[in-house]
């Protein structure tokens, strides 16, 4: 009788220690083995995806892992990067469920990163935990980079319409991909972190619809006025501002019900419009007391031959006698629509030599 109780409690204490061993890890959201960057909401439950650009990462050893997700409409895309490739994208739906982000890696070290490739017009993420494969361990969390990136704009940094190869310039979300936009592209070539506060069809006056920059900038929530960014949870050592090209359309259309609504039946006089720019970086600046800033235009028509607004950058940064300030202006791509793949590597190569020139990390 002893004997037989003896190899049942052997039986029991093997079992325990294979279902350790074969035990599934997963990582809540607030697990502190995962990396977050960019304007993200945490909740207790959960971590709230809006802006383009926003980025979730780990590190383990093994051979794939999935992540719980709901998405709120079912229209955001993300970039699924392992050991800084490209391996996939991700169209997530409403429901709440496990994806599978990457599955027969060869055993050993990985990063895993999911990038949101879709601006917030496309609705929230919410993103609960990730899930490794078996017998998968998680590594120490990604370090921070060295350099840090902030970009302030519009359409074109969030790389509307750049997969559209029709010529229709579609910017629903299968054709959005800020991982290819010329912002995200100079960050990587800087090996810098990367924070896009973004939206397309945003101005600094005036906007497509009844937002403008300087209401936007400092939110957490970007469809909430009231929930503000804590600045101090990012430093950029470099901020880059490329806006205006809404205003230049939208001042020259006086039945556009924006214009309406922010200037009556009058268009803004060239001071109104200096001024509405340099209140905008005066109020970055003192967010970013340190960083370097550059106010640039480009590639769209604001930049074509004989455009004010150019001008108006230029005037707005020289009446801030800031010497960290600077203006840099990319020229006309003089085709239609958004930005192509091509044309956004072409901005990232213009402004990636700016910046070697420049600016001092």
């Amino acid at each position: 009788m002893r004997k037989t109780y003896l190899i049942t409690l052997f039986f029991v204490f093997t079992a325990g220690i294979s279902n350790c061993i074969a035990q599934i890890v997963v990582l809540k959201s607030k697990d502190q083995h995962i990396r977050y960057t960019g304007r993200i909401n945490m909740t207790d439950e959960a971590a709230e995806l809006y802006w383009t650009g926003s980025s979730i990462k780990i590190n383990f050893n093994g051979t794939g892992a999935s992540a719980m997700i709901q998405d709120e409409r079912g229209d955001n895309y993300f970039t699924v990067i392992v050991d800084d490739k490209v391996i996939n994208t991700l169209h997530l739906d409403n429901t709440k469920r496990t994806y599978i982000l990457a599955e027969g890696l060869p055993a050993g070290a990985h990063s895993l990163e999911l990038f949101k490739r879709t601006e917030w017009e496309m609705g929230k993420t919410t993103f609960y935990q990730f899930v490794l494969a078996k017998d998968a361990a998680v590594l120490p969390a990604p370090a921070d980079k060295k350099r840090k990136i902030e970009f302030f704009g519009n359409s074109i940094t969030c790389g509307y319409a750049v997969e559209d190869t029709s010529g229709k310039d579609r910017g629903t979300a299968p054709y959005e991909n800020g991982y290819i936009s010329y912002a995200a592209i100079t960050a990587r070539h800087f090996n810098a972190d990367y924070v896009c506060t973004a939206k397309s069809g945003i101005g600094v006056l005036v906007s497509w619809f009844p937002l403008i920059m300087p209401e936007m900038y400092n939110r957490l929530d970007p469809t909430d006025p009231t929930s503000l960014w804590d600045f101090s949870k990012y430093t950029p050592d470099l901020v880059v501002i490329n806006l205006f090209q809404n205003d230049s359309w939208i001042v020259q259309q006086p039945n556009n019900p924006q214009f309406k609504e922010r200037f009556g039946s009058k268009a803004p006089e060239p001071d109104q419009i200096i001024k509405a720019y340099r209140e905008l970086v005066k109020n970055i600046r003192k967010k970013y007391a340190k960083a370097q800033i550059i106010c640039m235009l480009g590639s769209m028509d604001a930049t074509k031959e004989g455009s004010p607004w150019p001008g108006y950058i230029e005037k707005a940064v020289a009446e801030l006698k800031d010497k960290n300030i600077y203006t840099h202006f990319i020229p006309y791509k003089n085709t239609g629509g958004h930005p192509s793949v091509k044309e956004q590597q072409a901005m990232a190569d213009d402004l990636i030599g700016f910046i070697d020139k420049q600016v001092k990390w």
